[in-house]
């Protein structure tokens, strides 16, 4: 009996039992997706492995129509039938009696696949696809408000005869967090307007019932691109503000920016560059429909031109000032 180490066992892969619902699997993928996502683990290469592992065993459980085939065909991955490496099995008596036994509809040659993972990929659907050609920085604007143009791209699996879709969908992160109505358009040229839920992020699939090839499905990947003024920390939005030297000493109202719009805050007098601030409750959307924080980490930035005024009150502040920073310096 070969021992096939290619098996992937999704439900192992989102640490969840067989029997989960659907909600416990969305649950548990969204933790993993958030733990190993490639923005928060920069040059780890198994997190990004794991990341795409996580992304395709979720594909597949979500989905009550492939998570029913995985579930029947998995069971026969350690039996006869699969050949080692590239060889053909000689008798395939064993996989037509169990075929027939359970109605499996499509006629299926284990011999046919040089191994389970490929026999796998191609009953359950998955497997087989392509990265977009255009990168997740393509289309920004240097205008961080302006949202770039969305892009997608799929590829099919021409041995179905009803064809699942599989496009990807790049969405500006103020898209992302707002949803609502987005129009879209496939390489075969339709036009779709898709109503996308609030809070996406990178690596989240949405399924279209019915929006693929012959009744087949459209699975809409998204990715959210990198955004210049706010950074995702979980479900905190980290955003710099800078000040001048004289708010960072006097202290007073600012103003932040926010996904939602600018808000003022209260900074205090003596604010130190790289200082954080809390905004409640304006931070990305959570699971449980609550919303996470904005911090705004505090920049202390001076003038690179100043005019001849300024220059003499600086120069005044410098005779009279009394704070010594590099004191603890001299011995």
């Amino acid at each position: 009996m070969p021992n096939l180490q290619n098996f992937r066992d999704y439900y192992e892969i989102l640490e969840v039992p067989k029997d989960a619902s659907n909600e416990e699997i969305k649950k548990n993928y969204r933790r993993l997706a958030r733990q190993y996502h490639p923005d928060l683990n920069p040059g780890n290469k198994a997190a990004e492995e794991k990341f795409k592992d996580i992304g395709e065993a979720y594909e597949v459980l979500s989905d009550s129509t492939k998570r029913t085939q995985y579930d029947q065909f998995s069971r026969f991955w350690k039996q006869k039938g699969f050949p080692v490496g590239k060889s053909r099995p000689r008798d395939n008596t064993w996989w037509n009696n169990r075929a027939k036994s359970r109605d499996v509809k499509e006629e299926v040659n284990p011999g046919d696949y040089p191994d389970f993972e490929s026999f796998i990929n191609q009953v359950v659907g998955v497997g087989g696809r392509r990265e977009s050609k255009n990168g997740s920085s393509d289309g920004v604007n240097s205008d961080p408000f302006r949202s770039p143009r969305t892009k997608v791209e799929y590829t099919v699996n021409p041995r179905n005869t009803r064809r699942d879709i599989e496009a990807r969908l790049t969405l500006p992160l103020e898209k992302a967090y707002k949803g609502g109505v987005e129009r879209i358009r496939l390489e075969d040229g339709r036009s779709l307007e898709v109503n996308m839920p609030i809070g996406m992020v990178t690596g989240q699939t949405i399924r279209l019932q019915k929006q693929g090839i012959n009744g087949g499905d459209l699975y809409l990947k998204i990715t959210v691109l990198t955004h210049s003024l706010f950074k995702l920390e979980g479900t905190n939005i980290l955003c710099q503000v800078p000040v001048t030297p004289a708010e960072a000493v006097l202290g007073g109202q600012i103003e932040a920016p926010t996904l939602d719009g600018p808000v003022k805050m209260t900074i205090p007098p003596g604010v130190k560059s790289g200082q954080r601030f809390r905004l409640s409750n304006k931070g990305y959307p959570a699971d449980n429909g609550k919303r996470g924080d904005q911090l705004v980490e505090i920049q202390i930035v001076p003038p690179k031109e100043i005019s001849p005024q300024e220059r003499e009150l600086y120069e005044k502040l410098r005779e009279i000032e009394t704070f010594k920073p590099r004191a603890d310096l001299v011995s």
